[in-house]
């Protein structure tokens, strides 16, 4: 099904919610023709994004007391445009990998008409969003203890979990660009996110160009092992020129 259907049918059940009082999803499945699971996704989304509360079997509307006028910070325009570019990438029945972050993150709303994908992610947000695409991807958790600074699993467990895998491509971001040496990040934990890379057959950095420039003590990816970086268009050309001396394929997404 495709996202547009999706949306759609996402839309009517919180318009049969607030003309019924309530919606069931048996009723639902059998008014959409679809299966009980993706009755229960598609709650499960409109739950998350504070348009109804799910109940046993069904959902009700939001009590009025509990509507708050920001539900969250959207996406940015920037990040929209370095996801579409990311996910363009991607084809039908890759295996990936994608990092803990923000703008990795964004990638997770370009895949929903993707096959067969194979997704190790090691963070627990990334992960229950993943679960919401149509199709769902085979997902797989890196596990590891716990990191709070990073929101997400690092350490040799979730090391050892990688390499017992191999995968197509990396999507992994960055706290700041160093011309000079690679990405950087204000985490001291980079050892999960070297081997991300080494059982990868493509490293794609998805960075904003404000971060371009930036001189972050420690070193997370050195430019040896990376070969693409996807950034948007407030690149100077001055940094552009730097960049594609470094051999590595960049990409300008432009803002939608």
């Amino acid at each position: 099904m495709s996202k547009r259907n999706t949306q759609q049918r996402r839309h009517t059940i919180v318009s049969l919610l607030n003309e019924q009082g309530e919606v069931t999803v048996d009723e639902l499945s059998q008014r959409f023709e679809t299966s009980e699971v993706t009755i229960r996704k598609d709650l499960s989304a409109l739950e998350k994004n504070g348009l109804l509360l799910r109940r046993y079997g069904g959902a009700v509307p939001v009590p009025s007391e509990m509507v708050t006028e920001n539900a969250g910070e959207p996406v940015s325009k920037r990040k929209q445009a370095i996801a579409h570019a990311a996910a363009g990438r991607i084809r039908d029945h890759n295996r990936i990998i994608i990092d803990s972050g923000s703008t990795t993150a964004a990638l997770l709303g370009e895949l929903g008409q993707r096959h067969g994908l194979i997704v190790m992610t090691n963070s627990l947000n990334i992960a229950n969003a993943l679960r919401e695409l149509e199709p769902e991807p085979t997902l797989l958790m890196t596990g590891g203890t716990w990191d709070a600074t990073s929101e997400s699993f690092q350490g040799q467990v979730a090391e050892q979990v990688l390499r017992s895998y191999d995968f197509d491509q990396l999507f992994i971001g960055a706290d700041g660009i160093d011309i000079g040496r690679g990405t950087t990040t204000f985490n001291e934990l980079t050892g999960l996110s070297r081997v991300m890379a080494e059982v990868a057959r493509e490293v794609v950095v998805m960075v904003e160009s404000d971060k371009i420039g930036r001189k972050i003590p420690n070193l997370e990816l050195p430019w040896g092992v990376i070969h693409t970086l996807i950034t948007d268009n407030g690149l100077s050309d001055e940094f552009k020129h730097q960049l594609e001396k470094k051999g590595i394929n960049l990409i300008i997404a432009p803002e939608s």
